[in-house]
């Protein structure tokens, strides 16, 4: 799909992969809605692209009620919504015995939200015949996160929504993407770090560790070329799609060599 023309609404869009995302659609010709919890994030996003294609809108993407506002404000202001980037997400404390409002939280924004978003627009697009859902997961819902539960369990979870998403709906009009880097300079990537725990300081070593970490630019430009062929997978790190060869290949070689790496980072 060619985003000229488009609009789109971009969600946890006050900074990071989001912000960036958002000032490349504008840069490509589509009409963005920047929401973020953080509404000042997202004007700050939209003060910087500079320009009236862009609008900010605060919303909790964990509230189905505040999600059906963000896309009837999107509607009003620039039409009918052609993509939703489910892009908002949180890691979640490290470890098992995280309590169940941690859980909730996790999968409230990293899983619900994207199938709250779907709830409103898929039935939308199936009658127009076209629109685009993008999810972003991470490199952990392929390959699981050391350090977090909640973070890895969710991601597999929102691959596993895209994919049913695609299988379910594409034959009529409703494309889907999924989102997986691994290490990209946010201030997600270095919360299990500043967490003051040894799991959490472990699943920023297991990312920085495990290859190149981008910037939110190179990403979003990565995605709005994937977008462009329709790619389901979007892989910023390719060293990924290998990784995951390897665990499919053979499950509990890969399971030991996790534990390993594990391991080796504690030093």
């Amino acid at each position: 799909m060619k985003v000229d023309g488009k609009v789109a609404i971009v969600t946890g869009g006050g900074g990071g992969i989001g912000g960036a995302l958002a000032a490349r659609l504008v840069a490509e010709g589509a009409r963005v809605v920047v929401a973020d919890i953080d509404a000042d994030a997202a004007r700050s996003v939209v003060d910087e692209i500079g320009t009236t294609s862009a609008i900010a809108v605060g919303a909790d993407v964990s509230d189905s009620d505040e999600i059906r506002g963000l896309v009837e404000r999107a509607e009003e202001e620039f039409g009918p919504v052609d993509l939703y980037f489910a892009n908002a997400g949180i890691t979640g404390p490290p470890g098992l015995d995280i309590g169940e409002s941690a859980w909730d939280q996790a999968l409230d924004v990293n899983l619900r939200a994207h199938i709250r978003a779907a709830n409103l627009m898929v039935p939308g697009w199936v009658d127009r015949g076209e629109g685009y859902f993008v999810g972003t997961a991470s490199a952990a819902g392929l390959l699981t996160q050391i350090g977090s539960a909640a973070y890895s369990v969710t991601k597999h979870a929102a691959v596993g929504f895209a994919e049913w998403l695609s299988v379910t709906y594409g034959d009529q009009g409703v494309r889907v993407s999924c989102l997986c880097p691994m290490g990209v300079n946010t201030p997600l990537l270095y919360a299990g770090k500043n967490s003051d725990t040894e799991l959490g300081a472990l699943a920023t070593r297991a990312v920085t560790g495990a290859g190149a970490v981008l910037e939110p630019d190179d990403v979003a430009e990565i995605v709005l070329r994937a977008l462009e062929e329709e790619h389901f997978l979007i892989l910023p790190h390719p060293e990924v799609l290998e990784m995951y060869r390897h665990k499919g290949a053979d499950y509990d070689r890969w399971l030991s060599g996790m534990r390993r790496y594990q391991q080796s980072l504690r030093g």
